[in-house]
């Protein structure tokens, strides 16, 4: 469980997202259309955008705050990132891309490896991967930095149906034993209603709907 304070205004161009929200959540979800502003919010969380005002604060620890003139470089937000292009190295194979991410003296490379089942995987070019293998490699290199919490940016985009369970289910192990808070990005109303716990809805950069899943989405 963590808790989520997400108040600030950012502009891109013409385009503005505005967010006031304070929500306790194992998994707190970004529900909306394309374009609503759920990947700004999240990248502004992990440092690769800057807000024009407000806060940014994740259990008490702020990583951003206009007023306190306070913006943690993104290497020191103690956040893991999964964006929608996974973004793995290609000329190194899975176990280089895992331990890539590895902060000395923190994380459990045999545990992780043994929760999203890729002891088979380990000596493959990530080229070979298919779309959920590779989103299962990027889950283990994200938690090798042993976040505060996990942010992702529709992990599902790029698997195919038969291989979504086996990717919901690794999100909620690491939810659930090894503790890791998340942010999903998600499209998918069945997928909300999996994995979190919270969900802000979106649409033109505003959130129009906040609460239980079922209270938010039906």
């Amino acid at each position: 469980m963590a808790t989520f304070e997400l108040n600030f205004a950012l502009r891109q161009g013409a385009f503005v997202v505005r967010v006031a929200e304070r929500a306790d959540a194992r998994a707190l979800a970004l529900f909306g259309p394309s374009g609503s502003g759920k990947t700004t919010i999240v990248e502004a969380v992990a440092g690769l955008r800057t807000p024009q005002r407000g806060t940014i604060a994740i259990d008490g620890r702020t990583l951003y705050s206009h007023e306190q003139r306070v913006n943690v470089p993104p290497r020191d937000r103690r956040v893991g990132y999964v964006p929608q292009d996974v973004l793995l190295f290609p000329h190194i194979d899975v176990r280089g891309n895992i331990v890539y991410g590895e902060r000395p003296g923190h994380a459990d490379f045999e545990g992780l490896v043994d929760l999203l089942d890729l002891s088979d995987l380990l000596q493959r070019k990530v080229t070979s991967l298919s779309g959920g293998e590779r989103q299962r490699v990027a889950l283990a290199r994200a938690l090798m930095s042993n976040p505060d919490v996990l942010l992702l940016d529709e992990p599902m985009a790029a698997v195919d149906l038969p291989r979504r369970r086996r990717i919901l289910d690794a999100l909620l192990r690491i939810r659930d034993e090894l503790h890791v808070p998340l942010v999903y990005v998600a499209h998918s109303p069945d997928e909300v209603r999996t994995i979190a716990d919270r969900v802000l809805v979106l649409d033109a950069g505003s959130v129009v709907a906040r609460g239980a899943p079922i209270e938010a989405i039906g």
